[in-house]
């Protein structure tokens, strides 16, 4: 494994040790595809670290049934890695049209961050995965700056993923590490839908 050297130390008082161990907050953001599929991956690494892992899905239809989902649970339930609690919160409001107001959506989208708030404060999960929780934050549900506020001053060693287009300038502005996927070619340019395996 290459050896990376920082370009910068800062003169903050902690050990080399210290600063490597920081909790991050890492942001997945942009109009390319593969930021959840990312984020999933880093699930993977924590797996098989140990720890325990928490998935808060927000804008997929929880009736979707996607690989990442059934492959984590898999693993979680089989006692070699961590364990891995996967919650979605409502029934999805961004590429399905379902029944239901947008003051639902919101509340089902204040719930699942009031959940994440319960989960941080009793140190839950060392990483947590908010997979599409820009959109929630885009859409004026769930505050900014409360967002940061209570990220800023969780306890422990807890890792943050965030995933979805749009991130506020704010929030890429507070995160450790923020990956724009850009997108250059897509098959959907061409008509393609997607397939399972590749989407799903």
């Amino acid at each position: 494994m290459p050896q990376g050297k920082p370009a910068h130390v800062p003169e903050d008082g902690l050990t080399t040790r210290q600063r490597r161990n920081r909790p991050l907050v890492v942001v997945h953001t942009g109009p390319g595809k593969g930021k959840s599929t990312a984020a999933f991956g880093l699930a993977l690494r924590a797996w098989n670290q140990g720890w325990p892992i928490g998935v808060f899905q927000f804008v997929k239809s929880a009736k979707w049934r996607i690989g990442e989902e059934h492959a984590l649970r898999v693993l979680g339930d089989s006692a070699e890695g961590g364990p891995v609690t996967w919650h979605k919160m409502g029934e999805g409001w961004s590429w399905i049209q379902r029944p239901g107001s947008e003051e639902d959506h919101e509340a089902d989208a204040r719930e699942g961050w009031e959940q994440i708030k319960r989960d941080l404060a009793a140190e839950t999960y060392r990483l947590c995965v908010l997979d599409e929780f820009t959109y929630p934050m885009k859409w004026g549900w769930i505050d900014v700056a409360e967002v940061i506020d209570v990220l800023r001053s969780r306890p422990g060693q807890q890792h943050i993923v965030i995933t979805g287009r749009d991130a506020h300038p704010d929030l890429i502005g507070f995160a450790d590490l923020v990956t724009e996927m850009g997108k250059v070619k897509h098959p959907m340019d061409g008509g393609q839908k997607g397939q399972k395996g590749i989407e799903w």
